[in-house]
This record gives C-alpha cells, structure tokens and sequence, in this order.
C-alpha cells in the first residue's frame, strides 16, 4: 500500500469511528450554526411560557417547544415534538452528550426540578426542564411568568439543577 493510500484509509477510519461514537453521523461543531440557533431562539423573547403547549402555534411554547423551534429554524435538526426527556434522547442519537465544564454555545442543557428531583442522578427521569446554552453561562430557555428569556446557569439554582447537555450542531 502506497503512502497516499495508506493515509485515505487512515482518514476514512478516523470518519467512520467518529461516526460510530455520535450515534452514526459525522460531527462538527459549529459556531456560525450556534450563532443561529440563538439568533432563532432571541426572536421569540417574551412568548408566553404555556406547559403542554400544542408545537402548532408560536403564540405559546413550552421548553421542549421553544428547543424543537429553535434547532429547527437556526439549524435544521429535528428534535421532535416530544418533551425534554424525549429531546435527551434524540439528542445523544445525533450528537454526543457533554459536561457542564465542555458546554458550548448552541448545546442543549437539561434540568431537573422540583418534580423530578426525586430521580437518581443519572436517570433520564431526572430531567424536567430544557434550554440553549447561550453562552458566557446563559440559558435560553422559556418558564413560567415572562415566557422565553436568558437566565443565569453559572450559579444558583440553574448550576445546583444542571443535569447534563447535547450538542447536535
């Protein structure tokens, strides 16, 4: 096998294991596509938070809601019409999971909350809540009064509830 072979089946190894490790597609982080997804994201600002919204109307959304639109619009990626849990999920089949210390702009952060405390750590069931990670410790995100906004995660109750995070971009 010639040196320029050898170095085409080096690549293609290196392309197919990484594959193999984020649930069979090849991944890049990109910054420009995060850009997006906040850019995507912040023109929702002030939507009403409604649980259980219906994913039909923008007029409401939910966290989950506010995460499927916002991927969908600033990126492409399809992260279903489920719930946070559900998002997890597909999010650890078209990406990889990352640690609090690893986030980067445009990851996908979950929480727990009261409700779901009750879980191990490390349960899926642990989870109860979903955002953008913003960057410079922020979460896009959308609950309660004032619907979607930025809050702080790099300390207080969002660093205590912190479960773990994607990234698909």
């Amino acid at each position: 096998m010639n040196k320029r072979n050898w170095m085409m089946s080096a690549a293609m190894a290196v392309l197919v294991c990484s594959s193999l490790l984020t649930g069979g597609q090849a991944y890049a982080y990109s910054s420009t596509t995060a850009n997006n997804v906040i850019k995507a994201g912040s023109k929702y600002m002030g939507t009403p938070y409604v649980w259980g919204s219906s994913r039909s109307t923008k007029s409401t959304m939910d966290c989950s809601e506010f995460v499927m639109w916002a991927m969908k619009e600033g990126a492409h990626i399809n992260m279903g019409k489920g719930g946070a849990r559900s998002q997890y999920t597909i999010g650890k089949q078209k990406g990889k999971v990352v640690k609090y210390s690893e986030l980067k702009k445009g990851d996908i952060v979950f929480f727990s909350t009261k409700a779901t405390m009750k879980y191990a750590k490390g349960s899926i069931n642990r989870i109860g809540h979903v955002g953008i990670y913003a960057g410079n410790g922020k979460v896009l995100h959308t609950y309660g009064p004032g619907g979607v906004r930025y809050s702080n995660m790099a300390s207080g109750w969002w660093k205590d509830h912190f479960v773990t995070a994607v990234r698909v971009l």
